[in-house]
């Protein structure tokens, strides 16, 4: 009898595939609540390290982190029209506290956008206070009726961004700023995805605001994932608070503003982007365990084990060693399998007789005997990691590639998104009756982009494209 295999196949059902995976490689567990996550430690490192990489580059970018109240008045939110019925059926309310009803219900973050503005035109005095560029990292409520781990939680842990300028054109280039050097930076060459950077039309735009941008990546089954945002939000917000400065002209003036952020979303697109009918694939650059050294069994393969470990460290890979002798190596090597270290070095008594080791790459796949000298492996090792990052980034890319239609109808565009890709069509052959249209069938104008691959100036640029696809 065929021994069943560890996950579901993708191509017989991609979704319980998703899931198998999240469970046997320990990223998450469902929360009590509907819709809610319990991230697990491996899950919650890759997270770590993602945080840690954009929060370099968004410090880069000039913005300094800073901590807004999990509470605001539900009287902010409906300052801003837009953006109160953009959120409107995400809202969770407070109505009791301390025993007693609230004499104001305050609604649980969705978003900050409301209370940092009312601070905002506190600090906002001068020309001089400008830019102001603030983020942080936080947690966020937004009640999902279809929740799906890490890809739609009511709960959720992101980061935020949230500017003023003196001028439209400032805001306008800080938000493209943060949509090409922050988010696509870093997931092109750190999770390995090759998103494409596009504006949305006005139907799928932030609430609130006067252009988003917008980064997305093909799944593994075809897909759309919206990686991340950038929003120009204009004056709407500042006419809203009243936040103004005083201009070197001494005229009293509304800043311009942007907002933008990625989430724990990003881990859902790394494991449906990366991951194969073995688990995990992590990108080296972003794996928070780069080398796993294994002892396959034997006192003196422990010993080897944890000192090649130590040097390998102090060598400025990210190394975990696995001595549990007590369990079975093929359980453990499964195991790490399922969580997609890039490479394993497993040794056992016969490799320290001959003064090896055996090396298994997680990315191409396959096994190679090598030496196990730790000056070796120290210099062997981050070329093996670079070129295991340039293939998934080249597959990404392949399939995006492979599996995008250029289209002529409306037709011909949701029949290319229902088989399971994507379709480019002029958008003035589209147009939002037509974006209504492929609504009606689960599929959306995910951006739009010039023909170039470029990020058009306005929504009826000419030579525009819109991107077709079904989403999650």
């Amino acid at each position: 009898m065929a021994k069943a295999p560890v996950l579901t196949p993708r191509a017989e059902d991609f979704p319980r595939w998703y899931q198998d995976l999240i469970n046997k490689a320990e990223l998450a567990d469902n929360g009590p609540v509907r819709g809610t996550m319990v991230i697990r430690p491996y899950g919650y490192g890759l997270w770590e390290r993602m945080q840690q990489e954009m929060d370099a580059r968004i410090k880069d970018a000039g913005a300094q982190n800073a901590y807004f109240p999990l509470f605001i008045p539900q009287s902010y939110l409906t300052r801003e029209a837009q953006h109160v019925e953009g959120f409107a059926p995400e809202l969770a309310v407070v109505t009791h506290g301390g025993g007693k009803e609230l004499e104001e219900p305050v609604v649980v973050r969705p978003t900050s956008e409301t209370i940092i503005n009312d601070y905002f035109s506190k600090w906002v005095q001068s020309y001089r206070d400008l830019p102001l560029l603030i983020n942080q990292w936080a947690n966020v409520v937004r009640w999902e009726m279809r929740p799906r781990v890490f890809l739609r939680t009511s709960e959720f842990l992101w980061q935020e961004g949230h500017t003023a300028h003196a001028t439209y054109e400032d805001a306008r280039d800080y938000a493209a700023r943060i949509h090409r050097d922050v988010y696509a930076d870093f997931m092109i060459n750190v999770l390995g995805i090759d998103v494409v950077l596009g504006r949305k039309t006005a139907k799928e735009r932030f609430a609130g605001a006067i252009n988003t941008l917008t980064l997305e990546g093909m799944m593994g089954d075809g897909k759309a994932l919206q990686m991340g945002t950038s929003h120009e939000l204009g004056t709407n917000f500042a006419k809203a608070f009243n936040t103004q400065y005083l201009s070197k002209d001494g005229k009293q003036e509304l800043v311009w503003q942007t907002s933008w952020g990625v989430s724990t979303r990003m881990v859902g697109g790394l494991i449906m982007s990366h991951g194969d009918d073995s688990g995990l694939r992590v990108p080296p650059r972003l794996a928070a365990v780069q080398v796993v050294v294994m002892a396959i069994k034997g006192d003196e393969a422990v010993v080897k084990v944890r000192e090649l470990g130590d040097r390998l460290k102090a060598a400025g890979l990210r190394v975990q060693v696995d001595d549990r002798v007590d369990t079975p190596f093929g359980r453990r090597a499964v195991d790490w399998e399922l969580k997609g270290v890039p490479v394993r070095i497993e040794i056992g008594p016969r490799d320290l007789e001959a003064g090896t080791a055996m090396l298994a790459r997680r990315v191409p796949g396959g096994k190679e005997p090598v030496s196990s000298d730790a000056a070796t492996l120290a210099e062997l090792l981050p070329t093996i990691l670079e070129e295991d990052q340039a293939t998934l980034l080249r597959q990404s890319r392949e399939r995006r590639e492979s599996r995008t239609s250029d289209v002529a109808t409306l037709a011909e565009a949701a029949e290319a998104a229902v088989a399971g890709g994507w379709a480019r069509i002029p958008w003035a052959e589209l147009g939002p009756e037509g974006e209504a249209k492929l609504a009606e069938q689960a599929v959306s104008v995910r951006c739009l982009v010039a023909e170039d691959g470029s990020v058009p100036d306005a929504d009826d640029a000419p030579g525009t494209v819109a991107i077709v696809a079904r989403a999650y």
